[in-house]
């Protein structure tokens, strides 16, 4: 408690050098740097949420001198010293309203605020990407996506980083079992990479790390339009067109899709054709040597194809 009294007092003292006298103007950047300073001391004394409103007022002021930088840094601070003295909450079980959580959803709102206005669109994005990585952490995927999607669109500039972005956006969506969200995401990304990214010289193959996003995106896709299972009515032209390729009745050894390597590209054929079928005991064979050649995320997806096989649970279009 006499800690306490005492971070009162002291702040108290430091805004009352803000009020405005007679004749005498507020020194605003000598407080801010004693409103630092105490956030400092708190911050090492293990008074999270304290230090945190040390670094708002900290803000504010920062934002009564003009600059911007330094207002969207102290707010980047505040968020997560709140961020932080939520977590400890949580590992205590600790009962709450996630008090904290929204005053640092509401400082990191702020903070990419300012840095949009002062046209720093990357260091926006990098605040969207941290602030979805941490909702994806605390088992929040629902809420890191709309972070995600704001970060690929603030990426604009930089295509890699956000396809990347868009990824965990469809990550997210497979996390709370929205798969025809995830699908769209995963044609959305096949698409712009196609159209955006490098390519071999007279063809339309991508090349480098473009290439690795349209393969991934290719069997992602592939893999939920099996889970999905869309009646031709519903089946969208591109998604259709994607099914093709993977048609025995089509198949022409000149025509395979040149950014899947052949294996990959024969062995996703055959489990088009076994749900088709409706082989489960093949498609069992084939989740088995596809697992080496799969992401995690598209085992996981794999492994949801087999399952909606042996027992449907009829939650596809």
């Amino acid at each position: 408690m006499a800690a306490e009294a005492d971070f009162l007092a002291r702040y108290r003292a430091v805004s009352n050098k803000l009020k405005k006298r007679f004749l005498r103007k507020p020194n605003v950047a000598e407080a801010s740097e004693q409103f630092g300073q105490l956030a400092k001391e708190l911050k090492q004394q293990d008074c999270l949420q304290y230090a945190a409103f040390c670094n708002l007022a900290m803000a504010r002021c920062e934002q009564t001198l003009f600059n911007a930088p330094g207002e969207a840094l102290a707010l980047t601070d505040a968020a997560r010293l709140f961020l932080s003295s939520e977590k400890e909450n949580r590992a205590l079980q600790a009962p709450g309203f996630d008090e904290h959580l929204q005053a640092a959803l509401n400082c990191y709102s702020f903070a990419i605020k300012v840095y949009i206005e002062i046209n720093q669109p990357v260091m926006a994005a990098s605040l969207c990407l941290e602030l979805g990585n941490e909702l994806k952490e605390m088992n929040r995927p629902g809420e890191a996506c709309v972070h995600y999607q704001r970060a690929a669109e603030l990426q604009t500039q930089t295509p890699i980083e956000a396809f990347l972005s868009m990824g965990e956006m469809a990550t997210c969506k497979i996390l709370t079992r929205d798969y025809d969200g995830a699908l769209s995401v995963f044609t959305e990304m096949q698409l712009m990479c196609q159209e955006r990214g490098l390519q071999l010289p007279g063809t339309n193959t991508p090349v480098g790390a473009f290439l690795d996003i349209v393969a991934k995106c290719e069997i992602s896709r592939v893999l939920l339009l099996m889970l999905l299972e869309p009646p031709p009515q519903k089946l969208l032209p591109e998604h259709a067109q994607t099914l093709e390729r993977y048609a025995w009745e089509s198949f022409d050894p000149h025509s395979q899709v040149t950014f899947l390597p052949e294996n990959t590209f024969l062995l996703l054929q055959s489990v088009v054709m076994a749900c088709q079928e409706k082989d489960t005991e093949s498609l069992k064979s084939l989740q088995t040597e596809l697992w080496p050649f799969l992401s995690a995320e598209q085992n996981h997806l794999l492994h949801l194809v087999v399952q909606e096989r042996i027992t449907p649970s009829g939650q596809g279009i």
